[in-house]
């Protein structure tokens, strides 16, 4: 197995192939603003990616739009450098954004970056009391106690550091006592720094000066001097505030937020990267594209799905649905509530009672919101006695639970208090494990190759120091585990230790179109719950035994999974998906009742149109192309004279005149086929 790496690549790629077919005669109304070659589909022009490693698998096979840039511009613009080349040439251009733990030179100087943005605001802002300043996975940041800071104090902050970086002072470490560490905290009165000296357990206590001018309690590593440090790759990005020691009822603090990189290029490249997740947050694209919506009159971290989300959805429910029954699951349907004693019974009340809401009481006893599904599961298995050729026994269902997070920590679709989840549990016997485990990879494959994603990072977790079950039992299923993934032939890391306490799992990260890693499937062999609920079979011998329990989820949650899609896709989801498919525009209101017609027909075969009309064709058009519409069939005199539409797709381009039954055979066929058109 290769060494694993965590390096990143950020891959650029342009062309200026011309796929358009000749323009028809409405060409000069279609997208005026857009040259006629292809638009290109809804994968970056660039891709920030880990170079390969063991972990990284790469199905054979995806849906996925191929990765073609034929916009007609000659050239693509990467971190600050441009790329030219000629017509009908695929260009890559690589630059290297190395990782804290691929590369030790970057993190000593994020870590150095810190302490020289310390000095700086200490040296602009006499009486700021410094706390901790980190290294974190893009750069830095630092906590201070003081007044708000605003975007012109950080421009500040940034110039001192320059001036500071400028001098290459040394950065220079020392050890003293604890007794000397603390005399000289309590003569520069920072309080935050003695609290921080009291949990240090080692000795002695380090030191690292900046020059003659500065020093804090590190441990280090740092770089040698300021010098090291390129000042042109180090950018003060914002500005939070954070309670000290995360506690609410602590002071709240000042928290800067910076990047730093090697070179002035990786910076750049970073910078691009960081504009284009902006450009696909999907919590603005799913306000602009009318997706779904947090009430706060309802309260935080509560989902609306708005009808064109509500649409997406369903798609996904409904293919989900479809590969389980495929798959040899059975669907479950379970209340959102059950008697506090079943979270007892669980283990839920003892070990995750702050992430659950509050009991009610009815009618004399209590009752909880749900915040998991296993246990419902378990009762509709325990509900009869089962025979050993009953199993396995698989059952799903796309549950909706209920987590009580800070409001502080929600964030759009990806932290939220209610969620669906895609739940499966398989009881089983010993010997069945390793089969049902690589069923589950394969449903897993097909499922997530469904929606783009062919790339993936999978992780094998072991028994820990403390856990339930007996070692022969833990081997078994780990051994299970292990040859379901060597069958697959998916490469895949240990973490030794890394399981939870009642049971091995496997872990499954999908790659995004901005190579982005979210965790999403996980498989986990469970040898606690069938204890605690007193669950059976009967063997071949008539004895009693106890199955095995298998937690399954393939999206993890609906709504995590959504946002994970919208900004996969940017909002430009492939034409199965997109809850409005074709919109029909009259060039003038005199072709309206034939356009609807057409609209009629279409949604006569499921496909989701809609008639637009009412404005200057332009406009109507522009509207579609924001809202991200993939087909539009325009409708002039000449349409309506040959019973025919003329085709634009945001992917494909002007796609030209064809009758209404050849527009529907061709949606038919990109539908079925998970394309683009």
């Amino acid at each position: 197995m290769a060494a694993p790496s965590s390096s990143y690549s950020l891959l650029l790629y342009g062309s200026s192939l011309n796929l358009s077919p000749p323009p028809s005669p409405l060409a000069r109304w279609l997208l005026p603003s857009t040259p006629a070659a292809r638009r290109r589909p809804p994968s970056l022009p660039f891709k920030y990616l880990p170079r390969a490693t063991a972990r990284r698998f790469v199905a054979p096979s995806s849906p996925a739009p191929a990765a073609i840039e034929a916009d007609s511009q000659p050239a693509v613009e990467a971190g600050g450098r441009t790329v030219k080349g000629n017509e009908g040439d695929l260009l890559e251009q690589r630059v290297v954004l190395p990782t804290n733990e691929s590369s030790e030179k970057l993190l000593r100087i994020r870590h150095t970056c810190a302490h020289v943005m310390a000095m700086a605001v200490q040296r602009l802002f006499p009486g700021s009391k410094v706390t901790i300043g980190p290294w974190i996975d893009n750069g830095f940041y630092y906590d201070f106690d003081m007044e708000p800071l605003t975007d012109k104090d950080l421009k500040r902050i940034k110039k001192e550091m320059d001036r500071i970086i400028s001098r290459n002072l040394p950065l220079i470490r020392e050890e003293v006592s604890r007794e000397e560490a603390q005399t000289r905290i309590l003569a520069l009165n920072e309080p935050y720094k003695l609290e921080i000296l009291e949990s240090i357990k080692e000795e002695p206590i380090t030191i690292y000066h900046i020059g003659n001018d500065w020093w804090d309690l590190c441990a280090g590593p740092h770089v040698d001097s300021t010098g090291h440090i390129d000042k042109k790759a180090v950018e003060l990005e914002s500005v939070a505030g954070a309670y000290w020691r995360g506690d609410e009822s602590k002071p709240m603090l000042q928290r800067i937020y910076g990047t730093a990189w090697e070179t002035e290029e990786q910076l750049k490249a970073y910078l691009h990267f960081k504009e284009e997740a902006k450009r696909r947050d999907h919590r603005r694209l799913g306000q602009e594209l009318d997706l779904f919506s947090i009430q706060e009159d309802a309260g935080g971290g509560l989902v609306f799905w708005h009808p064109k989300g509500a649409m997406v959805r369903h798609l996904i429910e409904d293919s989900w649905k479809k590969i389980h029954l495929q798959h040899g699951y059975d669907l479950l349907y379970t209340p959102h509530v059950a008697k506090a004693d079943l979270w007892k019974i669980s283990g839920h009340l003892d070990f995750y009672r702050e992430n659950m809401y509050d009991q009610m009481n009815i009618e004399d006893e209590l009752y909880q919101l749900r915040p998991m599904n296993c246990p419902y599961h378990i009762l509709v298995y325990k509900r009869k006695l089962h025979s050993y050729r009953d199993l396995p026994m698989r059952v799903a269902e796309l549950g909706t639970v209920y987590r009580y997070e800070l409001s502080g920590s929600l964030h759009g679709l990806f932290r939220v208090r209610g969620f669906t989840q895609d739940d499966a549990h398989i009881f089983c016997l010993d010997d069945q494990i390793k089969h049902e485990i690589r069923g589950v990879l394969d449903l897993t494959e097909e499922i997530l190759l469904q929606f783009g994603f062919q790339k993936y990072e999978v992780n094998l977790s072991t028994q820990p120091e403390k856990s339930v079950g007996s070692d022969a039992i833990w081997e078994k299923a780990t051994t299970a585990l292990r040859d379901a993934l060597d069958d697959k032939g998916w490469d895949y890391q240990i973490d030794e230790g890394g399981g939870a306490f009642y049971g091995p799992k496997i872990d499954l990260k999908i790659e995004d179109a901005l190579g982005r890693k979210w965790q999403c499937s996980t498989v986990q062999v469970d040898f606690n719950l069938p204890e605690r609920f007193d669950i059976s079979y009967v063997d071949s011998n008539a004895e009693k035994k106890r199955p095995i329990m298998i937690h399954r989820a393939v999206l993890g949650s609906l709504e995590r999974f959504f946002g994970v899609l919208i900004e996969h896709y940017a909002g430009d989801f492939p034409l199965w998906l997109a809850p409005i498919q074709a919109r029909v525009l009259p060039v003038t209101d005199t072709e309206v009742k034939y356009c609807t017609e057409v609209v009629s027909r279409l949604s006569s075969t499921g496909i989701r149109a809609e008639l637009c009309h009412g404005e200057r064709l332009p406009k109507l058009i522009r509207t579609a192309e924001k809202q991200k519409v993939p087909l539009m069939a325009v409708v002039g005199p000449k349409e309506v004279e040959m019973l025919t539409v003329t085709v634009r797709s945001r992917f494909g381009g002007e796609l030209g005149i064809m009758t209404v039954d050849e527009f529907i055979r061709r949606i038919q066929f990109t539908v079925a086929n998970r394309t683009f058109l």
